[in-house]
Order: structure tokens, then C-alpha cells, then sequence
């Protein structure tokens, strides 16, 4: 067997628990999906296109709240910004005889369970390796996007909005343990919180269209959380 081959299905094996996730938690996407006023077409389409949870889930903010064009691009640029830092990480591991499209395909795929995997490879990277955790998640994201959506069309209103609770606990999994470790966390999520609540009650901020809020909160939080309480290295 090719070496190609073997990192490929090793990939595709490291991959299931990936596949698996997204499958549970796109299924709250699709649900969501349809209340914001996509088709079934749509949402599955915007799942294979467009493979970051968090950039999804804050688009569908955007487009149920009627936001532009503009809004949507910002939002989904600076809520994705780290995907850049990911990629040009993986990079500097791909032999640097491989042909470029395969940094270019790379990037496509790149979401920060992909990223974990492929970064603790010791040595060089084979491109396949990443090839194959994607030929595992991307459908795993699209078919949980595609059950929730089929199930937003059948499940009464009651059924949704328990289902709903998965994207919170969605969130609560990915803040929680970090934030045991990472102290300062503590200070970004209520500091959220309460900008969040800030922008929906007070007087000329609640006037603020909901994209333009995601916008504006995500990067001052992070902006005074970096400057205010930065993260050492050894603390990592």
C-alpha cells in the first residue's frame, strides 16, 4: 500500500470521533437553520461550503435579523480570523515539495478539531492525512445538518425548542473545561455576558442591528481580554 493511501485511511480512522461530534451538533444547526428561514437546500448547501460551527450558528443571527450583505462578511471574517493562524501553522509542517493546491485544499478543511489532529503528527504532514479526517467530518457535519433541518420540518414546536438546548450545551462543553484551566477566561465570558446584555437594554446600543453587535462585542472583548489579562505560554 502507497503511503499516500495508509495516511488517508488513518486520517479516515482519526477522523470517526470528529465525523461523529459534528453529526450530533450540526443537527441543532439544521434545526435553527429552518427557523431562521432557510431551506432544507440551503442549510445542508451552507454546511459543505462553509465547514465552522461558530461562524454558522452566528450567521443565522445575521440572516434572521434581516442584516446585509456586510454585516454577514464581517462577522464571519473576524469570528474565523483564527482559521488563518491554524493554516499557516499546518503549513510550515506539509513537505515543502508539495505542490500548493494542497495547502489550498488544507485551508478548506481546516476547523479546530482537524487542526488538534493534524498538528500533534510528529514529523512532516501528508496532506492525505488531513484529506482523510475531511472525507470523515465534512459529511458527518452535512448529514446532521440535513437530519436537523428534515426534523424542523416534522417535530412540533415543543420538540424543537428542547433540541434547541444542544447548542447551548454545545457552547457550555467548549467554554467550561478551558476556562478550569485559563483563569482569565472567567473574566472574558461574564465580561460577554454582561456587553451582551448592555446591547440588547440600553438606550441607542439596542438600536444596533445584531450582526453589527456580534461584530463590535467580539472584537473589543477579545481585544481588552488580550491586552488586560494575556495568556502565557507555559499556561497553555
Amino acid at each position: 500500500m502507497k503511503a499516500t493511501a495508509r495516511d488517508f485511511i488513518k486520517g479516515c480512522r482519526d477522523g470517526i470521533p470528529i465525523g461523529l461530534g459534528y453529526l450530533a451538533v450540526s443537527f441543532s444547526f439544521g434545526i435553527l437553520a429552518l427557523r431562521a428561514g432557510l431551506t432544507v437546500g440551503q442549510a445542508v448547501m451552507m454546511s459543505v461550503l462553509n465547514l465552522t460551527s461558530a461562524g454558522q450558528f452566528a450567521s443565522l443571527s445575521v440572516i434572521a435579523a434581516g442584516g446585509s450583505y456586510l454585516e454577514l462578511a464581517l462577522s464571519q471574517l473576524v469570528i474565523n480570523l483564527r482559521y488563518c493562524l491554524m493554516s499557516a501553522s499546518l503549513s510550515q509542517k506539509i513537505d515543502r515539495k508539495a505542490p500548493f493546491f494542497h495547502r489550498f485544499v488544507m485551508g478548506f478543511g481546516v476547523t479546530d478539531e482537524i487542526f488538534a489532529l493534524s498538528a500533534s503528527v510528529k514529523g512532516a504532514l501528508s496532506p492525505f492525512y488531513t484529506y482523510g479526517q475531511m472525507a470523515v467530518a465534512i459529511p458527518g457535519w452535512a448529514a446532521g445538518t440535513l437530519f436537523g433541518a428534515i426534523a424542523g420540518n416534522l417535530l412540533p414546536e415543543r420538540g424543537l425548542s428542547a433540541l434547541g438546548v444542544a447548542l447551548y450545551a454545545m457552547f457550555c462543553a467548549i467554554v467550561i473545561p478551558p476556562a478550569k484551566k485559563i483563569k482569565a477566561l472567567y473574566f472574558v465570558i461574564f465580561g460577554a455576558m454582561a456587553a451582551s446584555v448592555a446591547f440588547t437594554y440600553a438606550p441607542y446600543l439596542r438600536d444596533i442591528s445584531s450582526g453589527t453587535r456580534v461584530i463590535i462585542l467580539t472584537v473589543i472583548i477579545a481585544a481588552v481580554a488580550a491586552y488586560l489579562r494575556p495568556v502565557r505560554e507555559d499556561s497553555l
